[in-house]
């Protein structure tokens, strides 16, 4: 069966504490003049049938983006995939991806290319890679998963690598456009990569 567009929610992740940078709301930094998380979701909207967040601060600012916010329930700011329950727990598709707030540039056919190693491996999850290197967070799962990652993270485990182990897992490689991978961590990466102008 050929998963539509419409069967995917979109997932943002913002829930960290940003300590890299700070301890600032890194999705709530200015790129290009806004916010990043901003510029993921824009880039995801259309991509996915529907989008969320997910935060455990600065709420509001979220909200106002005009898409529903989802909080972690395994514990504030434990990992990325407390938040990839969270919006398991909140979706009612079939299927759920998630990007980063701090990858403003990621490919415009990211979940075109997940869909089509998720379906061709008939895998529970496709991940992202470029050069070998995983980008985990770059992720499609079935929602269906839900109950094993809740058991997971409820035995104490927060390593999204231990989980991707327990499952069939599909491996996308988008060596071609790696640069579209960069992720930002401090102040500086992120003035560098505003100077990036071969990157829209």
């Amino acid at each position: 069966m050929k998963i539509e567009k419409t069967n995917i929610t979109g997932l943002i992740l913002a829930g960290g504490r940003g300590t890299r940078m700070g301890s600032v709301d890194k999705g709530l930094q200015l790129f290009r003049g806004m916010p990043m998380a901003m510029h993921a979701l824009m880039r995801l909207d259309s991509q996915v049938g529907q989008v969320l967040v997910n935060a455990n601060q600065n709420l509001a600012a979220y909200e106002s983006f005009g898409v529903p916010v989802v909080t972690d329930l395994h514990g504030g700011y434990s990992g990325p995939l407390a938040g990839l329950h969270a919006g398991l727990c909140a979706c009612d598709t079939e299927f759920l991806v998630t990007v980063p707030c701090d990858v403003p540039l990621f490919p415009l056919n990211l979940v075109e290319r997940l869909v089509l190693a998720l379906e061709h491996e008939e895998a529970d999850v496709a991940v992202a890679y470029t050069h070998s290197q995983a980008h985990p967070v770059f992720t499609l799962v079935r929602s269906n998963v839900c109950e094993h990652l809740d058991a997971f993270l409820k035995s104490g485990q927060r390593k999204i690598d231990i989980w991707y182990a327990s499952l069939k897992v599909a491996r996308v490689e988008f060596d071609e456009q790696a640069d579209r991978f960069m992720n930002v961590n401090t102040i500086q990466e992120l003035h560098e990569l505003q100077l990036r102008t071969d990157l829209i």
